[in-house]
């Protein structure tokens, strides 16, 4: 008889949200129990679809960051899948190798942690044997490939391979425990879990080897719809592949095409529409936080730049009687007029061309940014003051983009009006 499971990875229990809290605490304060609500609606679908097991490929946690209150909460969820008779099979990824939280826990009777070692947990699924196979990190860093430690597969079971990996690496992912389809797909498996990139892929050929992507993303890096796979496995074996949505929310990016518009209440309106649009479109998810990404030649360029606290508080406004939630706004805007040095067309020259090419390099202005952001650091709470970075590189650095960015805004500021 067919049986089913639930896969899924990567649901960095209580990751921080930093920028976002600085930026919008109501928005943070609805974000911070995000992944939670994720979990508990991984474990309805669990039940509705009476699976016979769910999966979970690593990074179940963030590291250090928990609430003391989270690894009762996980407790609770797991005895609702003991309760429903489904088994529970986890692994730990690089950020669950930094993490206390499971080693906690008293797991529920239904639930296989693997260990550093790979090991094979053995079940029956409605007559079919299944072998499932897995290792954890021990390390928060595997540079190497973990594939020959897993063991052959089980002759007569249906094989599951559980793993955290890069695969041959993604942008914005570290190198962890690489592998290639191909080799994955020797290895003789039925079916390989995979975990640690949150975008998600799927491969079919002998075996179907899947990346579910992060089931519920963190901030617009992780933007756009996300899922958890439902498979059915048939009495030949074969194998229906589903996404299904548990996200609470879901980031979109939101392109606004400015080109032409030379009129603020025509702006305005522009973008109150791509609001509204964007917030009547179907989606699965309760709630939508947006970016507007301004771009396109406008003689308002420089305007927006000066004025991007007052945009940013007309779009909240626009977007809080759509139900909707604004992160930020980018501007990559440019004024067909005289490129960038329209805003300056009533200033000197020379002024002109020292704000935008000298001040960005002065040491003395640099030194006075670094002096004014380490102060501010100092009122900010512990957990938030990695904001400019984790060391003095990445201090520095943010504090050199800063100038960059904020040297255009003062020569707008110096314009008392744009010209016609």
């Amino acid at each position: 008889m067919a049986f089913r499971f639930i896969h899924t990875a990567d649901l960095h229990l209580d990751a921080p949200l930093k920028a976002i809290a600085l930026r919008d605490p109501d928005l943070a304060r609805e974000l911070g129990v995000a992944s939670r609500r994720a979990l508990s609606r991984l474990i309805d679908l669990c039940i509705a679809e009476a699976v016979s097991f769910l999966l979970i490929a690593g990074d179940l946690w963030d590291g250090t960051y928990s609430s003391t209150r989270t690894p009762r909460f996980l407790k609770q969820e797991l005895m609702r899948l003991d309760a429903a008779g489904i088994r529970f099979f986890l692994i730990r990824g690089n950020h669950d190798a930094l993490a206390r939280q499971t080693g906690e826990l008293d797991l529920p009777a239904n639930t296989h942690l693997f260990g550093a070692r790979a090991g094979t947990a053995e079940l029956i699924c409605n007559d079919q044997p299944v072998a499932i196979h897995g290792l954890s990190f021990r390390e928060a860093h595997a540079p190497e490939s973990l594939l020959p430690r897993y063991p052959a597969p089980k002759p007569g079971a249906f094989n599951i391979g559980m793993m955290h990996t890069s695969l041959n690496g993604s942008p914005g992912h570290d190198n962890y425990a690489p592998s290639s389809l191909a080799d994955l797909e020797a290895h003789g498996y039925d079916y390989w879990a995979l975990g640690h990139i949150h975008r998600r892929s799927e491969y079919r050929g002998r075996a179907t080897i899947v990346m579910p992507g992060i089931p519920q993303g963190r901030d617009i890096g992780e933007a756009g719809p996300a899922s958890v796979t439902l498979v059915e496995v048939a009495d030949d074996l074969s194998m229906t592949v589903e996404q299904r949505s548990v996200a609470l929310l879901r980031f979109e990016r939101l392109v606004l095409d400015c080109s032409g518009i030379d009129d603020w209440s025509a702006l305005l309106a522009a973008l109150e529409a791509a609001i509204r649009a964007a917030a009547q479109a179907p989606r699965d998810e309760d709630h939508l936080v947006l970016r507007p990404v301004l771009h396109g030649g406008t003689p308002l360029s420089w305007r927006l730049r000066r004025d991007l606290d007052r945009l940013g508080e007309e779009a909240r406004a626009m977007a809080s009687v759509s139900g909707v939630w604004i992160d930020k706004i980018e501007l990559h805007t440019s004024d067909p007029r005289a490129g960038a040095g329209a805003a300056g067309a009533h200033l000197p020259a020379e002024l002109v061309t020292t704000l935008l090419t000298e001040l960005p390099q002065d040491a003395a202005l640099m030194a006075a940014l670094k002096g004014a952001a380490r102060d501010l650091l100092k009122d900010l709470p512990p957990e938030l003051r990695d904001i400019f970075g984790a060391d003095e590189e990445e201090f520095s650095e943010t504090c050199r983009g800063m100038l960059v960015e904020g040297t255009p805004m003062v020569l707008a500021g110096l314009t008392e009006e744009e010209a016609k």
